[in-house]
């Protein structure tokens, strides 16, 4: 019977030993799960192709609203994604929105500082742009012939005709000295030989 005893007294000393060790063992794993959700949650997910398209056509909206930091912002998340044509298409509009911004801390308020503003443009060659203050002139001040000559000219040169003879005749409505100018001005040359821009220079040659 004491022999019993004594085995039944190492048994119980070995669980007693035992016990502690699972405890140890199972430690460790939560701290490696919680470990590795903090790092996916820091890597951000890469922009698939219809969040890219998504965010361009966001940011062309604004563009055209005139909204052009909101726009900006979102043209430099579409140049993140996985897309080349429209990352390029991004950047481009990018640039836009930047000198657009910078024209912006320009002080423009009368009819003579946007036409002037407009001529700058339009000896750099950046057409589109004059012709945006140009109308921007013609609303504040509509009756000057400079203005509305300017305009013709710059019409005539981004190819619209149309809106160019439309403008010129205007100008000499206005100042009949325009028609002179126009006919020795070479940003009317492409336009110079269609019969609607060779009667209102040249109205004298319906007589001969």
């Amino acid at each position: 019977m004491p022999e019993k005893k004594k085995t039944a007294a190492k048994i119980e000393d070995r669980r007693t030993n035992k016990s502690p060790v699972p405890k140890t063992a199972k430690h460790p794993e939560p701290v490696r799960t919680r470990a590795s959700s903090t790092a996916a949650a820091a890597v951000p997910q890469p922009w698939n192709s219809q969040q890219q398209l998504t965010a361009f056509e966001a940011a062309m909206k604004l563009f055209h609203a005139r909204d052009l930091r909101q726009a900006r912002a979102l043209f430099q998340q579409a140049v993140d994604g996985p897309e080349r044509d429209v990352a390029q298409r991004a950047r481009l509009h990018m640039a836009m929105c930047d000198r657009r911004l910078e024209q912006e801390t320009v002080s423009l308020r009368s009819a003579e500082d946007y036409y002037n503003y407009a001529i700058a443009l339009v000896n750099q060659r950046k057409l589109a742009e004059a012709r945006e203050h140009l109308q921007k002139a013609l609303e504040i001040s509509p009756g000057a012939d400079h203005v509305h000559y300017a305009l013709a000219a710059v019409l005539a040169l981004t190819g619209d005709p149309a809106g160019a003879h439309e403008n010129l005749k205007r100008a000499i409505e206005i100042e009949p000295r325009n028609r002179i100018m126009a006919r020795q001005d070479a940003d009317f040359s492409a336009v110079a030989g269609q019969p609607l821009f060779e009667t209102l220079l040249y109205p004298e040659k319906k007589n001969w």
